[in-house]
């Protein structure tokens, strides 16, 4: 179905019309040109002839455009059952450690995360997701949607050291524990994948967690990174251990005060893994809701007034159009 999102601006058609009649009222259809009466004893006017329709077509076509025509598709009913999760997500500086491997490539961990993730909300049909982010403090990036595509593209845009360089689990937590609290049937339940312990924020992980658990939130923690990673000195290569300051105690207990589970991620393969057992958890019924897909047209309307306005304009300018012209009596 075709439609116009602010109709009301087709009444400004008449416009030119009405401007036009009232200036050749005004200067009696000749314009004389000011200061001049007379030159050599011969009178100086000037008449205009011009040919008003394309600039009628123009001014039509304008409107049009910005009345914003588009169409609507027929609706389309969305799922009545789903989860509610919100996806909190470290971005501290040790997120760029090259630990992980994707396909034989070697790649930072924050990029392991954007790869796995990606799947895992395209697979999240009738879910709504929210995403957060966390460093020195945790930032709300999006709240609760079905709009798939948005969290997808919020999440590979995020970069490390986007909100500092710290970890903020408490914060993170506790600014989940706030969107939640504004839903009422929910699953609400919380992902949080992080590759260290908390040094920054202004409250604890473990009280953060305690009152989660209060308002019937369940945690998911994930721990991200590798056991062993080579690294060459001046004496050669040696092992080290890449995860030394991931807290998996905290993290644990974490999941354990809400009703989660904490998983350790080493590869993608594992991450892969603990998606599948957020799968299982039962959906919660909705209200049935449907939307309409809208196509944008007003770029046509547009893209003719302007190849008009430029045929138009060559025209004159080669001498073929309308122009001022004088008249000497």
């Amino acid at each position: 179905m075709l439609t116009l999102n602010w109709p009301w601006l087709l009444l400004l058609l008449p416009l030119p019309i009405l401007f036009t009649h009232k200036r050749q009222a005004m200067a009696g259809g000749e314009l004389q040109l000011p200061g001049v009466a007379t030159l050599g004893n011969q009178a100086v006017s000037v008449t205009h002839h011009p040919s008003k329709k394309p600039l009628y077509l123009i001014w039509l076509l304008l409107l049009i455009a910005l009345a914003r025509p588009m169409w609507l598709g027929e609706p389309i009913p969305l799922p009545t059952e789903g989860r509610d999760l919100m996806v909190a997500v470290d971005l501290s500086g040790s997120m760029q450690i090259e630990d992980m491997v994707i396909q034989g490539r070697t790649v930072d961990r924050l990029t392991l995360i954007q790869h796995v993730l990606s799947d895992f909300i395209e697979r999240r049909q009738g879910d709504r997701l929210g995403l957060i982010l966390f460093a020195d403090h945790a930032y709300l990036q999006a709240p609760l949607t079905q709009d798939r595509r948005s969290i997808s593209q919020y999440l590979h845009e995020a970069q490390i050291g986007l909100v500092g360089k710290q970890t903020a689990i408490g914060e993170a937590i506790g600014l989940a524990v706030k969107r939640f609290d504004n839903i009422d049937e929910s699953n609400r339940v919380l992902i949080l994948l992080t590759d260290g312990s908390s040094n920054a924020g202004n409250i604890e992980p473990l009280e953060a967690a305690e009152i989660a658990a209060k308002r019937g939130i369940t945690i998911y923690t994930i721990g991200i990174g590798a056991d062993t990673l080579t690294r060459r000195g001046l004496f050669g290569t040696e092992q080290i251990n890449p995860a030394a300051d991931l807290d998996e105690s905290t993290l644990a207990q974490i999941a354990s005060l809400t009703g989660g589970q904490y998983f350790r991620a080493r590869d993608p393969a594992e991450l892969a893994r603990i998606y599948q057992d957020i799968d299982k958890l039962e959906p919660v019924s909705r209200d049935l809701m449907s939307y309409q897909p809208q196509t944008e047209l007003f770029y046509w309307p547009l893209a003719l007034m302007l190849i008009l306005t430029v045929g138009l304009s060559l025209w004159q300018i080669k001498g073929h159009g309308p122009s001022l012209g004088r008249k000497l009596r």
